[in-house]
């Protein structure tokens, strides 16, 4: 089986395999949702870094001016041939997120397995290449039940019990494709895309009382958004002897306005333990109001620090990253929301031993951390902190007829806390990432004796 059949197969297995998934994330109802991995898997295990990393064998897509890296050679009579190898690389996650309310002992705990990416990266010559893709922005996913006492504003006696279920679905996505290309010891790359999602958050009350029956009640919005998204970077390598080098990295957004359209229902419904909710009659309802989302601008810098991998020596890296991003300037449909200008500082380093005939040797081996402040801020702000571990497990290629593949299974751990005993709720978040990043020889001119 070819890389081209093996795309085909993937694309399909990990679109099916995204769809199912729980998951139960009350942050999730503010801003534009819970931000995914904005990183492939590779960088994740690093602890996030991106800005300055580029490698001819991955697509790193938060910095496009790493495409210029896309580039391989085949040796034939001794002399390099130039040829061009196709990268695939796809990726899931699977979420374990522990909910906690400040130090009570009770918790709540749920998993989910989510579509990571899938991205295409294609040489056009050296120094230049390109990539194409899709993935997730962010994600929204949350149900909440509460029961409570109803009580009489005058007399402050309880009258009436209800009970309350707010939820909501939905997410943002950016179909992309971008170039990168070198000049000497300077990247630049673009990536021009499509960010586009939606978000349904709904109210539902119900009273219980044994002598008066009430209707209950349905407040549900459902917007819809999307427009053209542009982001840049930039990268510069210094060679600081034959095998070390320091590269510095630069990539960001401006600011952009999403065209959207919501609808506004406010309704009476019964329950039915057998069919669900069914609608009783409609108090108002607005459809198609037009409207926009200001999604910020953001910015990310860093560098790496690189010792080359040879056959005679092992080689590594440590780099780090500062990302910040403008939140305060968020607006959904004329909404500021509870959100904030958030940070971010990432550290990480990889180690791949001396290459040898031992299969752990030719395993790359990564770790990093990163800490912050999250975007959303309710009453208080929320602290972030991470630890990850990551490898890169390769492949044997059994497959004669194409010599020149090479496939990776890139994995990485990620712990993450989110808040503390000051805020409404804390988040502890375990992530498991597994990509599969295959690429191939597609450009080699055969010869035929």
């Amino acid at each position: 089986m070819d890389l081209r059949s093996l795309f085909t197969i993937c694309l399909i297995s990990f679109f099916s395999f995204a769809s199912f998934s729980q998951d139960n994330s009350p942050y999730s109802r503010y801003g534009i949702g819970d931000l995914v991995p904005n990183t492939n898997i590779i960088n994740r295990g690093m602890g996030g870094i991106s800005a300055a990393y580029s490698d001819q064998l991955s697509i790193n897509f938060n910095n496009p001016a790493s495409y210029s890296s896309f580039k391989a050679y085949l040796e034939e009579n001794s002399k390099k041939v130039s040829s061009g190898r196709v990268l695939f690389d796809i990726g899931i996650n699977v979420d374990s997120r522990t909910l906690r309310e400040g130090n009570s002992p009770q918790k709540f705990t749920a998993s989910n397995a989510l579509f990571s990416y899938v991205q295409v990266g294609i040489p056009i010559k050296n120094n230049w290449g390109m990539s194409f893709g899709l993935r997730p922005i962010s994600r929204v996913s949350y149900k909440i039940a509460r029961n409570e006492l109803i009580f009489d504003p005058i007399t402050n006696m309880p009258i009436d019990s209800a009970f309350t279920e707010f939820s909501g679905n939905g997410g943002s996505y950016l179909a992309s494709i971008g170039t990168g290309f070198a000049i000497k010891n300077f990247s630049f790359g673009g990536t021009f895309g499509y960010l586009f999602g939606n978000k349904e958050y709904s109210t539902k009350r119900a009273f219980i009382n044994d002598t008066i029956a009430y209707n209950n009640s349905n407040h549900s919005t459902q917007s819809s958004f999307g427009n053209i998204y542009f982001s840049g970077g930039a990268q510069y390598k210094i060679k600081v002897s034959n095998a070390n080098s320091l590269t510095l990295g630069v990539y960001g957004n401006l600011k952009n306005t999403l065209n959207g359209s919501q609808d506004v229902i406010r309704e009476t419904f019964i329950r039915s333990s057998e069919s669900g909710d069914f609608r009783l009659d409609s108090v108002y309802e607005q459809k198609d109001i037009k409207g926009e989302v200001i999604y910020p601008s953001g910015l990310g810098l860093g560098f790496v620090y690189e010792k080359s991998q040879t056959l005679q020596n092992g080689g590594w890296l440590i780099g780090v990253d500062y990302i910040q991003n403008k939140w305060s300037d968020f607006r959904f449909f004329g909404s500021s929301d509870n959100v904030q200008d958030s940070w971010e500082l990432r550290i990480g380093t990889q180690v791949k031993p001396k290459p040898g005939s031992n299969y752990w040797s030719n395993v790359a081996y990564r770790a990093g951390f990163n800490f912050g402040d999250d975007y959303i801020n309710v009453q208080q702000p929320l602290s972030t902190m991470g630890l990850t571990l990551g490898f890169g497990l390769p492949l044997a290629n059994y497959n004669k007829l194409s010599p020149g593949q090479f496939s990776v299974i890139n994995v990485a751990m990620e712990y993450n806390k989110r808040g503390n005993d000051d805020n409404l709720l804390k988040e502890n978040l375990f992530r498991l990432s597994v990509g599969l990043s295959l690429s191939d020889l597609w450009f080699v001119k055969r010869k035929y004796n």
